[in-house]
């Protein structure tokens, strides 16, 4: 029993870190709370973190925002057709005087990448990008190059504007631990935002809040929040429900779903939940911390059929009815 009052102390302790990071961004980016709660989980779970929004609603200056509060090096990568591999990585350089090959680090070699427009890069591009992502290092000629530890892709990409766009294939997209729907703000927040930016020097200047070594700390304590073998349970159950929806009763979701979510869609679905606890300052996971995540978790992990499409129904309201039916512990 001390053992779990000692962790909870530590936990929330940590917590409010954590907490000083959001506040520490939200003078910037206003109205987005949800937004910023969402990339600080995917931080304490160390995934990477795709937002999808139209432009203008200020995605790339809250990644940016985020990097400086917590003294993270940080790189921007603008993705384009033309973009090349070697522009992401890196690559080697010969040196005529010495007659040797040297090697010239990419942008991707920082604590944070932003890939601004992700989908407007050719698959080789994004298929380097992808050992990044997953291997946390990068080969460069026959040499492979270890990532800077910690390490986070934050990904943006335009949902409207399709013309030379390379969708991302399911391969990459189950690499994020979650997609984020960015939305417009709010009226009240909207004027807000117009009054702090309209203006020659627009107020956007964030302070540094948390170390590196803070961050590694509250990253380290995900282990230490408890998940009962129960909320387990009830993760694997919502996850092969959109594999196989008539086990919960929605039998009329089976010819919907093309492709239901993997045990990978389990394990982000557990990390994050953890890290939302963590954000909460609990030592424990509640079902409720799952149904919090599962949206982001999953919309990107689930493959619609044709007859969703032509019912106009979105994967919000499949995942919304799985988790209705899935039995709560």
């Amino acid at each position: 029993m001390s053992d779990v009052l000692e962790r909870g102390a530590r936990i929330e302790q940590e917590s409010r870190f954590l907490q000083d990071l959001i506040t520490e961004v939200e003078k910037v980016v206003l109205g987005q709370r949800h937004l910023v709660e969402r990339l600080v989980i995917g931080l304490l779970a160390e995934g990477h973190v795709l937002l999808e929004g139209v432009p203008g609603l200020a995605k790339t200056l809250l990644v940016r925002s985020l990097a400086d509060a917590m003294d993270l090096s940080f790189q921007r990568i603008q993705f384009t057709p033309d973009l090349l591999p070697s522009d992401v990585t890196g690559t080697q350089i010969y040196n005529p005087q010495t007659g040797q090959f040297s090697v010239r680090e990419g942008p991707v070699f920082a604590h944070l990448v932003l890939a601004d427009e992700i989908n407007r890069a050719p698959a080789k591009v994004q298929s380097a990008l992808l050992e990044a992502m997953q291997e946390r290092q990068v080969t460069i000629g026959e040499e492979t190059h270890q990532l800077p530890q910690p390490f986070f892709v934050m990904a943006t990409q335009n949902p409207l504007e399709q013309q030379g766009t390379y969708p991302l294939p399911e391969a990459q997209l189950d690499r994020f631990l979650l997609k984020v729907i960015v939305d417009y703000p709010e009226h009240e927040t909207e004027c807000r935002i117009v009054d702090a930016m309209a203006r020659a020097t627009p107020r956007t200047t964030v302070r540094t809040v948390i170390t590196t070594e803070q961050l590694r700390a509250s990253m380290a304590l995900l282990d230490d929040v408890y998940i009962d073998e129960r909320v387990t349970r009830y993760i694997v159950d919502v996850v092969r429900a959109t594999r196989d929806p008539g086990a919960v009763g929605l039998d009329d979701l089976a010819p919907l779903i093309e492709v239901g979510a993997s045990p990978r869609a389990s394990i982000a679905l557990g990390l994050s939940g953890r890290a939302h606890a963590l954000l909460a300052g609990r030592a424990y996971v509640t079902p409720q911390d799952i149904k919090s995540m599962a949206h982001d978790v999953l919309r990107h992990r689930i493959i619609l059929s044709y007859e969703a499409e032509a019912r106009e129904m979105p994967v919000e309201d499949v995942i919304t009815r799985v988790l209705d039916n899935v039995e709560v512990p």
